[in-house]
This record gives C-alpha cells, structure tokens and sequence, in this order.
C-alpha cells in the first residue's frame, strides 16, 4: 500500500499540473484583431450602414473557430469606413463569408492525420443616392488555404484562428485598394463638407 503525506501531495501537484498541460489544453489565443486604429476611409456620405449577414449557404463556419469570418468582416467595415458627407448613404454587406474544413490524410501508423482550411470572404460597399439608386461600388474578396497537422481540438482551433487572421490582414489591403481604386470620387481626403459628387462610372474589379 502507498500512503502520501501532506508535504508529499504538495510537491506531487505541480507534477499533475504539468501533466495535465502537456494535454490537448484549450489554446490560449490572442484577442480578436480590431481596424479602428487603421487609416479611416472617409465616404463622402451622409451615413453608412453596416448589414450583419443573415443564415445561407454563403456564410459558413466549421468549428472549431475561434474567430468568425463573418462577424470580422462586419467589424472591419464599422471601425474603417466613416460618413463625412452632407447627402447619400453607403452600405456596407459581407457578401460571402465561409471557413470550411477537410480531411487531408487519415493518417496511419506512420504518417499524421491532417486536414485542409479553405477561407473565403467578400464584402461589398454601395454608394446610394438620396433616391435609393446605387451609383457606385467596390468589391473586395480574399482566398486563403492551408493543410495543417491534426492534433486534436487545440491545434485545429490554432490552425482555424491564424488563417481567419491572415485573411482579414489580407482583405484590410484589398479593401482598401478596391475603395481607392473605384470608389476615389467618393472618399474624401480634404474637407468633409464637401459637395457630393454626381454618379461615377463603375470600373471592372479586376487587378490589372
């Protein structure tokens, strides 16, 4: 029979602790990235409305997930776009967000069990006349993919976390890119009272 002391308990809790952490410990993640402290793109608008996308085949997360694509997306265009103008509205909408998961190699006795992360996000902003007509827009969309090795739920929430973080870095600089390019008519860079500038001609979305 083995019998364990007060002071023998003492100095065998440490042991179990690190025990138990050398586990598939929940991963201790950084908080969700934020886009207030990125340059403003300021729309020659009277207001702008930011739509939270509702249940459908194009917004779609697997868990586990620690941050959703959707929902940063949404964040992005509160905290970077601002209304400056006197007249017009903008609408801001995340048009597909999805995170989606598979298995790459089941793995064996020699080999690792992976599985494949493909992230997809596209949002759209419309400038509006006071009349509901839309006179101008920009598209923004970001892929990423990767195959990662699984080792349980805290590796694929790692994995999961850094490409939803990698994609919103990329889509902050299409984003922007898009707006500048075709919406330059109407981001102001001067004064906000500016007059609103009539319709401008849309431009193909394509990066030359």
């Amino acid at each position: 029979m083995m019998s364990i002391t007060r002071r023998g308990l003492a100095l065998s809790l440490p042991v179990l602790a690190a025990a138990c952490a050398g586990g598939d410990a929940q991963p201790a993640l950084q908080p969700p990235p934020t886009y207030g402290h990125l340059t403003p793109l300021r729309l020659n608008v009277l207001n702008i409305e930011v739509l939270e996308p509702g249940p459908g085949p194009n917004i779609r997360i697997d868990p586990p997930a620690p941050l959703s694509p959707s929902a940063q997306a949404v964040r992005m265009g509160r905290e970077r776009l601002v209304p400056v103008g006197t007249t017009g509205r903008g609408r801001f909408l995340v048009e597909s967000a999805m995170l989606t998961r598979e298995v790459g190699d089941g793995g064996g006795l020699f080999t690792q069990r992976t599985e494949r992360l493909s992230l997809a996000i596209r949002v759209r902003v419309e400038v509006l006349a006071d009349d509901g007509r839309r006179v101008a827009f920009a598209e923004a969309e970001v892929r990423r993919s990767a195959t990662v090795i699984d080792e349980g739920p805290a590796s694929r929430a790692r994995a999961a976390d850094q490409i939803v973080r990698q994609g919103m870095d990329d889509l902050n600089v299409e984003f922007e890119f898009q707006l500048r390019r075709n919406l330059r008519d109407w981001l102001m860079t001067g004064a906000p009272t500016a007059p609103l500038p009539g319709p401008v001609q849309q431009e193909s979305l394509i990066r030359p």
